[in-house]
């Protein structure tokens, strides 16, 4: 049976040398900023995973076919698309049906990155249990794909817009390890710390790369999710934060924004709020994130 996803050529020969490779989603190009900021953002991580040692992979569907990794011209391409849909586990089948064009949450790129063979993969947050879940019950499926795909997660914690404490607590009863790298609080996204104490805690990569093998020696099922802080030169401090996450939710609720619609609406919100801080912290974050996984890859290999 023919392989349902396409790899690019730099990927497919990194798979096949054994050499590094790091996915990398795609809905922080479609959905996560305006065109041509967000195809910059979108070369500067592929290169700083490439100035780190490993191959990137950034995953999306286009017209119908899954790709592992993508040309140029097809970033370009995706970064000045319209009406782009936003895959999760749900939908990754249903676009490919229908030659539809979409781009990958945590979930779906996890799906595709196991399909191909990459353990690693850098996003900047992850999602998680909403504030109000006890009534809306909006819960990402990112949280399952993390205790069911055997890819690590290099992320700078859950986003901030989530419930923190219940996103935690979710990830504890799905058995999904979370690893802080360097500190004993967990990484609140824009915010290098937080008051909610990390699970896990590791030192190196080499100490994450080991783990992600042993979970697979002992037949362990799922993912771990590495919770790398934002530098500080770039975060914005948590209490800082607070109130502005405070006033976008409220004004999602006034505007009746649900489902899917919430992430983007809240992200944007707080770009204006911040007065373009935040989407500086998100893209700092997001290139150290590569830099780590690519690290995490680079182990892995030598290792194997």
């Amino acid at each position: 049976m023919t392989a349902p996803y396409t790899p690019s050529p730099d990927v497919a020969a990194a798979l096949a040398e054994n050499r590094p490779v790091v996915a990398l989603e795609s809905t922080i190009i479609t959905h996560g900023m305006p065109y041509p900021d967000n195809l910059k953002t979108a070369r500067a991580v592929e290169q700083t995973v490439r100035d780190a040692g490993a191959t990137p992979a950034t995953i999306a569907v286009l017209d119908g076919v899954l790709h592992v990794g993508l040309t140029d011209t097809q970033l370009e391409k995706l970064a000045q698309a319209k009406g782009v849909a936003k895959l999760s586990r749900a939908d990754l089948a249903a676009c490919m049906a229908q030659g539809g064009t979409g781009a990958t949450t945590v979930a779906s790129t996890m799906i595709a990155a196991h399909l191909a063979g990459i353990e690693v993969f850098a996003t900047g947050g992850i999602g998680g249990v909403h504030k109000g879940a006890e009534q809306s019950f909006d819960i990402s499926a990112d949280l399952q794909e993390l205790a069911q795909t055997p890819v690590t997660v290099v992320a700078a914690g859950a986003k901030a817009i989530l419930d923190l404490n219940k996103t935690m607590e979710v990830l504890e009863t799905l058995g999904v390890p979370v690893i802080a790298l360097g500190q004993d609080s967990l990484p609140a996204f824009w915010s290098a710390t937080s008051e909610i104490k990390a699970p896990l805690r590791m030192d190196s990569s080499e100490q994450i790369a080991r783990a992600h093998r042993l979970r697979r020696q002992l037949n362990i099922p799922g993912g771990q999710l590495v919770a790398n802080p934002i530098p500080r030169a770039v975060e914005i401090p948590a209490g800082e934060m607070a109130p502005v996450i405070a006033q976008a939710t409220r004004d999602a609720d006034e505007m009746g924004i649900t489902g899917k619609e919430v992430t983007p609406f809240l992200l944007k919100r707080i770009y204006d709020l911040t007065g373009g801080r935040s989407l500086d912290a998100n893209i700092g974050l997001v290139l150290n994130n590569a830099r780590l996984a690519a690290e995490i890859a680079q182990q892995l290999c030598t290792n194997r």
